[in-house]
């Protein structure tokens, strides 16, 4: 999966990854753990990510736990003290949760972000990866999606994620930071949370169908996603964190390079669980974009990136996961 050259960078970085208690990030610690990385600073105020998720990581002599906010400027200026790279996924997602409480996600994701930036510019920290989002093609009707062609934002979380690109870009530019921003396209997998009025489609459709209850499709079921297993976002944010071979700013689309529609999505879990329900369909959700496909082909010319793991495959191990959460908890 990855050359000798970038094992070896691995091997020989110190890295620090906000929101690393969260989804995400947990995963990506745990694979930078595998891969030994030298060190592993993880900054997390615990708001949206759970120490659950990392717990059995932070004894280990190469991790450490900084339960900080990257709205904690001198925070930052302190954590990100002789490390290599930094990857910033910490933020409020959700795009209900933007239309409910933009004071919040503004804080959060635009203001944070820039103390990400200027944290990691006074310490000279020699990359940035920055997770963005497809969010940002907002009304573009361009299917699949290419990074070049995007459309007014939908909702204040896209705008929050434009901005950080903006932002990236002039860093990039006038303080010749090395930065890469990673477009998500719905990322779902173990250790996403389910619980709370901002959860994720698939979390809920198979927790309610391994406990056999009705499932909601807001809309018609008819919008589609590229939706990507967390394993294909830690490979690329990888990838990105080891290139060598960029000098300004890149946004880069992170997924599958395919789509799903919510009836299909529902059906492929239904048929994978068997449980004979229904879904029920709800108004559709406002800020919600009809249709999402990714165009992946600049990722893999320029970072080599091609997805490790099917939707389908993803599918399978989430939902074993979430039954074995189940039994356990049982």
């Amino acid at each position: 999966m990855f050359t000798p050259e970038i094992l070896e960078k691995i091997k020989k970085s110190k890295f620090l990854i906000t929101g690393g208690a969260g989804f995400i990030g947990s995963n990506l610690v745990e694979k930078l753990i595998a891969l030994e990385a030298a060190k592993i600073v993880i900054v997390d105020d615990l708001s949206t990510g759970f120490i659950e998720n990392i717990q059995d990581f932070i004894p280990l002599p190469n991790v450490e736990f900084i339960q900080k906010s990257i709205t904690d400027y001198e925070a930052l200026l302190t954590a990100f003290n002789d490390i290599d790279i930094v990857i910033q996924l910490a933020a409020l997602g959700s795009v209900p949760r933007s239309i409910d409480n933009p004071i919040a996600t503004n804080a959060v994701n635009i203001t944070g972000f820039l103390n990400v930036l200027a944290a990691a510019k006074e310490n000279k920290v020699k990359k940035v990866v920055y997770a963005s989002s497809s969010s940002v093609y907002g009304d573009d009707k361009t299917i699949p999606k290419i990074e070049t062609s995007t459309g007014k934002p939908l909702s204040p979380y896209a705008v929050t994620k434009k901005a950080n690109e903006l932002y990236a870009e002039t860093f990039a530019d006038v303080y010749k930071m090395d930065i890469i921003g990673l477009r998500y396209f719905n990322v779902f997998g173990p250790k996403q949370n389910v619980k709370g009025a901002y959860a994720a489609v698939i979390p809920i459709f198979i927790t309610n169908l391994t406990q056999n209850k009705p499932c909601s499709i807001n809309g018609d079921g008819t919008i589609s996603r590229d939706f990507t297993h967390v394993s294909n976002v830690v490979y690329a944010n990888i990838l990105a964190a080891c290139a060598t071979h960029f000098v300004k700013h890149e946004v880069f689309n992170i997924a599958l390079g395919d789509k799903l529609s919510l009836n299909e999505l529902y059906q492929t879990l239904e048929g994978e669980i068997k449980t004979g329900l229904s879904p029920i369909y709800l108004p559709k959700r406002i800020g919600d974009i009809d249709n999402s496909q990714a165009d992946i082909s600049k990722a893999k010319d320029l970072l080599h990136y091609a997805p490790v793991k099917t939707t389908n495959e993803g599918l399978i191990e989430t939902i074993n996961w979430y039954r074995s959460k189940s039994i356990m908890h049982a």
